[in-house]
């Protein structure tokens, strides 16, 4: 009976939710921007488009269609029939990002599942908590800091090259055999990120096993690839859901929510210990060590919590390490199939060798290195590791375009205006592909446009590398 009682209130709940979003919608502008139609498979808008994006084969299949057909700003059906506001524009991104960051949060979905993985750190913060956590952490990702850390990057290097030597190019009867790249990168990441990061060792280029790996293992094939179509839809009614209650939601026994429920349980364990021994030391020259003495000197009032000050280890860990090393994969797989910029790659580096009478270079001559910087930018502009953000709007807003878009009436607009609580989806691999921004040739690689930009095209970035403003990756300099 109560069970009956129940799902009674469930369906009403919904029924009510329906019905104000259809009449919220009546009068939204939103309505006037072309976009796709809803093409949920089940029961027409309960999940609308929200499929056709995380069900797509590739990346980009469904968002570079969309953006080709309606211009840098389109609307799509999310669900329970909740429309989103589709930006691929500069201006628009620009203004959500940089100029008024801070007036649109991540939505309670977004946070809720971040904090279901990695805790409370940066990543999840927001307003007054994340400009006081930044604060905190600035010292220990300042330029300087980050310049001390190129030998243990330079070591970590040639470590994994000798492995590649001995473990895998002699032991092949061919001498040209084919390397897994993205493990031994992920492994190098990991090394590096333990000992810059908390002056921990775990040993994962000399394949020592530890828990914390075992955790990393499959975790997001596990937890978000291709969720279930029910999953998406109770998502979408967490926005209605008390915080308190909330919480709760990471409890639920199905696989995804376990999965992210053990991986986050072990490192916050493990996150702890790091910090009982980082407290320790009281001249320690890793991340969490300076990040420690940084929040100490604070007025208690801008200091972190116990709890923040984990969170950011978690952070570190998972956002820090498969990032950078899907980077670099992808750029080795992209001059894989573009020898002449291998050639013109190793140019480059002998010549600054050469220069320098020696093998190893500085942060200088790293920055100088104009063509290599021009690959790994054109790389992480077709290959972007994050392609899509999404946001909320946390009043009702106005959003520029720098590209006007066309209405369903055939009116041109260069702006939109939104409602509070509106669903903003920013799609970093369409605005890498823009043509308006990058040419005819955007879906090209070429990169040589970074080289022979105007000056006034000199702010042409591609994302992440333009994901800065408020909420820019403190870890840039390092990454």
């Amino acid at each position: 009976m109560n069970t009956q009682l129940s799902l009674a209130c469930l369906l009403v709940a919904i029924i009510v939710h329906i019905t104000y979003i259809y009449l919220r919608r009546r009068n939204s502008f939103l309505r006037k921007l072309q976009g796709p139609e809803s093409t949920s498979l089940w029961l027409g808008e309960i999940t609308g488009n929200e499929g056709d994006i995380r069900y797509q084969h590739e990346v980009g299949d469904r968002e570079l269609e969309w953006m080709r057909k309606y211009g840098s700003a389109w609307r799509r059906s999310g669900p329970l029939g909740v429309d989103h506001l589709s930006l691929a524009d500069p201006k628009a991104l620009q203004y959500v990002l940089h100029t008024c960051g801070y007036h649109f949060p991540k939505g309670r979905e977004t946070t809720q599942a971040i904090k279901m993985t990695i805790g409370q750190g940066i990543i999840w913060a927001h307003g007054t908590a994340h400009q006081r956590q930044r604060k905190v952490m600035s010292p220990a990702f300042s330029a300087p800091q980050v310049k001390t850390f190129l030998p243990l990057f330079l070591n970590a290097a040639l470590k994994l090259t000798q492995k590649w030597k001995e473990e895998v190019i002699s032991l092949d009867p061919t001498g040209q055999p084919v390397i897994n790249v993205i493990t031994w990168l992920s492994r190098t990441t990991l090394d590096v990120i333990g000992e810059a990061g908390f002056d921990f060792h775990f040993g994962s280029l000399d394949n020592e096993s530890t828990p914390l790996g075992k955790q990393y293992e499959n975790l997001f094939i596990d937890s978000s690839l291709y969720p279930s179509q029910f999953d998406l839809v109770f998502r979408a009614l967490w926005r209605y859901i008390p915080e308190p209650l909330l919480h709760y939601v990471r409890y639920l026994p199905f696989r995804e929510y376990r999965r992210l429920r053990s991986f986050l349980n072990y490192s916050l364990w493990f996150s702890r210990d790091l910090v009982r021994e980082s407290i320790e030391k009281t001249d320690g020259k890793d991340i969490i060590s300076i990040l420690l003495r940084a929040n100490t000197s604070e007025n208690p009032i801008n200091s972190m919590t116990d709890d923040e000050v984990v969170g950011q280890i978690a952070n570190l860990l998972l956002a820090g390490h498969d990032t950078t090393a899907n980077t670099l994969s992808w750029f080795l797989w992209e001059i894989a199939k573009h020898p002449e910029c291998q050639r013109r790659i190793r140019e480059e580096i002998a010549a600054f060798r050469a220069r320098k009478g020696e093998e190893h270079l500085s942060v200088s001559d790293l920055d100088d290195m104009k063509y290599t910087e021009a690959v790994l930018k054109e790389s992480m502009r077709l290959n972007p590791i994050v392609w899509i953000l999404r946001r909320e709007a946390g009043r009702d807003e106005v959003i520029p375009l720098a590209f006007p878009v066309t209405t369903k009436s055939g009116d041109k607009v260069s702006s939109v205006p939104i409602k509070q609580g509106t669903p903003i989806d920013i799609h970093i691999d369409a605005y890498n592909r823009l043509p308006e921004i990058w040419g005819p040739d955007a879906d090209e690689w070429n990169p040589d446009r970074f080289l022979d930009a105007d000056k006034k095209d000199t702010d042409k970035k591609p994302f992440p590398v333009a994901a800065g403003g408020l909420r820019s990756c403190i870890g840039w300099r390092f990454a």
